[in-house]
């Protein structure tokens, strides 16, 4: 007999059922994903900016990405060039801003400091998503310690979330999709029984699941596998020859059993620090100028994950969409003797990288730093010709990064990274660091 499958806003899940495969899972993942974040950062400290569309844009003010539900639904594409919305802009009055960058990583700490009370562990997806292990809830209702979890994040920060629930991180991806797009959810989507996830599976689209790539989409919908539902109807051996382990992992978690299980790796395996110059660049000293900046800033993300790298890599090249002008790209990779994460030390690195592929005669738009093969910190094997102070420069580090916390960012820096900033990223539309910045503080008249 066939099941009716609801649709639209009738479509849901959270009516009442018994435990999801009881008495052989006793904890669920929850997904919580901030809604339309960069759009809802903005809002936070400008409540003007309530119910009118919004767009962000990318470095130097190139293409959207990041829209408003009200930017959406005028039919903004991500990743247009912004010069193309002009006319589609200035009708519809569409707020557009600057990415700002300092202020979402700031909000971004403050959401995840907020969810982070609530279960037993975190991982910190992406700037604006976080999982979380319900381990134990077995005898808690979910719906309603969700909804809890979206009421405080939303009091504490101001920023919109939606929370989906299931036995496996896939399934909680999906569940988080309905929790966003249907109000009656508020805000919370909980797939606890094999009737919810048939359900919502069958409501999916292929290539919307978590770990399904484009071509991997188009791929099965050769197949006539169009639905999340198809796919798990498929037999394992039939995935595993298809797509491979990635893809049986997917099938098993949409099935509802655990394989990816949560990252206690907080530390990043390279860094890169790259960006593209507001105007181009043909002389040497404001190209250093900017490398040694990128420098500096992987050594001191590399301080605040306590680790030192062992391989950094400088590279820069010409605009690739100008075939009018020459063509110029160039990158030279080299080991450092001693692993380190010295500012110093990574900037005399970079800039001697720098010096040996540098070419006259090119408008140069971008430039950027790597540092990989990154170790914990700890005691190392010295080099026998190694002269370098290193204790007396590791104190100067951590006096360096002390002021830069109490004072504000880059108070204290290398000579090398300089002040004219000729390279700097153009942001014209830069929103305020209202939580960051004292001058930025928005004034209340009471």
């Amino acid at each position: 007999m066939n099941k009716r499958i609801n649709t639209g806003d009738d479509a849901n899940f959270n009516s009442p059922s018994d435990s999801y495969r009881e008495g052989v899972r006793s904890n669920f993942f929850g997904l919580i994903d901030c809604n339309n974040f960069y759009a809802s950062c903005e809002r936070v400290f400008n409540p003007s900016l309530n119910g009118q569309p919004i767009v962000v844009l990318s470095n130097n003010d190139g293409c959207v990405i990041a829209r408003s539900s009200e930017a959406k639904a005028l039919g903004i594409p991500m990743g247009e060039p912004a010069y193309k919305l002009k006319e589609l802009i200035e009708t519809n009055q569409v707020c557009v801003f600057s990415s700002n960058y300092v202020l979402y990583g700031d909000m971004s700490h403050r959401v995840m400091n907020t969810i982070v009370e609530f279960a037993t562990e975190m991982e910190i997806y992406s700037i604006d998503e976080a999982y979380l292990l319900l381990d134990g809830f077995e005898n808690i209702d979910l719906k309603a310690y969700g909804e809890k979890i979206v009421r405080t994040t939303i009091r504490n920060t101001g920023i919109p979330v939606s929370m989906g629930i299931a036995p496996t991180k896939t399934l909680a991806k999906v569940a988080n999709r309905f929790a966003k797009k249907y109000k009656a959810y508020k805000g919370v989507c909980v797939i606890d029984s094999d009737e919810k996830r048939e359900k919502a599976l069958k409501l999916t689209d292929i290539g919307d699941v978590w770990g399904i790539g484009r071509q991997f989409s188009k791929k099965l919908q050769y197949y006539s596998i169009n639905t999340a539902w198809d796919f798990t109807q498929r037999t394992k051996s039939w995935v595993r020859h298809t797509m491979g382990v990635v893809g049986e992992r997917t099938w098993l978690e949409l099935r509802g059993t655990p394989c990816i299980e949560m990252d206690h790796s907080s530390s990043k395996k390279s860094i890169c620090t790259s960006r593209s110059f507001g105007e181009r660049l043909t002389e040497y000293a404001p190209v250093s100028e900017a490398v040694a900046n990128f420098a500096a800033s992987c050594a001191e993300k590399l301080r605040k994950q306590h680790s030192y790298a062992c391989v950094l890599t400088v590279f820069l090249h010409t605009n690739p969409f100008a075939t009018n002008q020459a063509q110029y790209y160039n990158q030279k990779v080299m080991q450092l003797s001693v692993p380190t994460n010295d500012s110093t030390e990574l900037i005399n690195y970079a800039l001697r990288g720098l010096t040996g592929i540098f070419a006259e005669g090119y408008r140069f738009k971008k430039a950027g730093v790597i540092v990989s093969e990154i170790i914990p910190e700890r005691p190392l094997q010295a080099d026998l010709f190694d002269t370098r102070q290193r204790e007396k420069f590791n104190k100067v580090m951590k006096v360096m990064d002390s002021l830069n916390e109490s004072y504000g960012k880059q108070k204290v820096k290398v000579a090398a990274q300089g002040f004219d900033r000729k390279w700097k990223l153009k942001n014209e539309k830069l929103s305020p660091c209202y939580s960051t910045n004292l001058k930025d503080v928005p004034n209340v008249n009471v």
